[in-house]
């Protein structure tokens, strides 16, 4: 335990710490190099984005009361969601995990119930099995089509196989993601959504859409999100993603959905208290979706024009299929891993040919691609950034 006349001195450092730091480093290095600005450009995620002024103040000056007792005004945030989302009521929780997670149990309320998915959606892949180790559901993954949809006769057969057997786990959900991560960000068509709702509704099965990216589908789609959600019976909707809140999420549904969510929230460790400041930066979120995230498809579709005009063997990518704010850069002839190092290492050598040092930030996603996300926080410029780059890695590949 620290004296007690170390703990302000530990609290300044803690706050010095706190104060967001500036988007250009400079580099860090002897001779040639130490002089130059060195821009750095995160596409590893929609997720690295940092609070602007607007939503830190809002934050900072939001009204708050204990929203466990229902007293937290700025979780008015729900009212207005429900609205935009077309639905009953919505919840407030940390994460789309955890929506994603209490829609599950919500929806299949017997142990071993059976949820059918895509193989590489997000709620199958990165959400730790959590509706098999806490809820108790069974997940049987299909495979995923090109577009992030599903097959449809293999979905109603396995919807089917379950009825009336007692060999057969019973399916109570199909469980949707739009747009999805795994195929770059697609948006799933308005008719399929349709086949797929009135095929549930012919066995009673109920879908659930992982929304964490559903602004991002709407406005590629250039339909009020409503009008997608009214195909599901359940929804969630991810604020530090697009948005560029720093935590939260959404579940919405009917009136006694979402009060049964409100208890498993609470079994979950989900339940918060002055929750207001963290509604405050969802709401700044919120106000200004469109303008930016139609920004965030444009820069994309931009990158993806401009890595195709390379015209390299070692980077491919197709335009048309950036739908959103993702691309899928196929990679041969190296390991993405090293192709990720590569862009983000800084030299004199790029300094001399392009003018600047440029970290760009990026994830492998597959043993020969990477993925790239865009972001409020990356601009035109940064996209131009990124691009030169990639361009200056395959010079030095020599295979530019």
């Amino acid at each position: 335990t620290p004296w007690p006349g170390t703990i302000p001195a530990m609290l300044r450092r803690l706050a010095r710490a706190a104060i967001p730091r500036q988007r250009v480093f400079w580099a860090q290095r002897s001779g040639s190099l130490a002089e130059i600005p060195t821009y750095v450009v995160d596409l590893r995620s929609d997720t690295v984005t940092k609070p602007g002024p607007a939503m830190r103040r809002a934050m900072a000056e939001a009204v708050v009361g204990d929203d466990d007792y229902g007293e937290d005004p700025t979780v008015h945030l729900q009212a207005t969601a429900a609205e935009l989302l077309g639905v009953e009521r919505t919840l407030f929780v940390p994460t789309n995990t955890m929506a994603n997670l209490i829609s599950v149990m919500c929806h299949c309320r017997r142990r071993g119930s059976q949820l059918l998915l895509g193989r590489e959606c997000h709620l199958h892949v990165y959400e730790q099995g959590g509706v098999a180790q806490i809820a108790g559901v069974h997940s049987h993954p299909l495979a995923d089509l090109p577009h992030g949809t599903l097959d449809l006769a293999e979905l109603e057969r396995l919807v089917k196989r379950g009825l009336g057997s007692p060999y057969h786990p019973v399916c109570e959900l199909i469980c949707l993601e739009n747009t999805h991560s795994s195929s770059g960000g697609r948006v799933l068509p308005m008719e399929y959504l349709r086949q797929v709702h009135l095929l549930a509704r012919r066995y009673g099965v109920r879908v659930h859409l992982d929304g964490a990216r559903l602004m991002n589908a709407a406005v590629a789609l250039g339909v009020p999100p409503a009008r997608i959600v009214e195909h599901c019976d359940s929804v969630s909707l991810c604020f530090s993603k697009g948005l560029g809140a720093p935590v939260g999420a959404l579940v919405g549904g009917p009136k006694d959905f979402i009060e049964e969510a409100w208890r498993l929230r609470k079994a979950l460790g989900g339940g918060m208290r002055q929750a207001g400041v963290l509604a405050a930066a969802a709401l700044v979120g919120l106000a200004d979706t469109e303008e930016m995230l139609q920004r965030d498809h444009q820069n994309a579709q931009r990158f993806a024009r401009g890595l195709q005009e390379l015209a390299s063997p070692v980077c491919s990518v197709d335009p048309t299929a950036v739908e959103t704010n993702m691309v899928m850069v196929r990679v041969d002839g190296l390991p993405p891993e090293e192709l990720c190092r590569r862009l983000q290492a800084v030299s004199a050598d790029e300094v001399a040919q392009t003018g600047h040092a440029v970290r760009l930030l990026l994830f492998p996603w597959t043993e020969h691609s990477v993925r790239a996300v865009w972001h409020r926080d990356v601009s035109a410029q940064d996209t131009e950034l990124a691009l030169g780059k990639w361009a200056f890695v395959l010079r030095t590949l020599g295979l530019g």
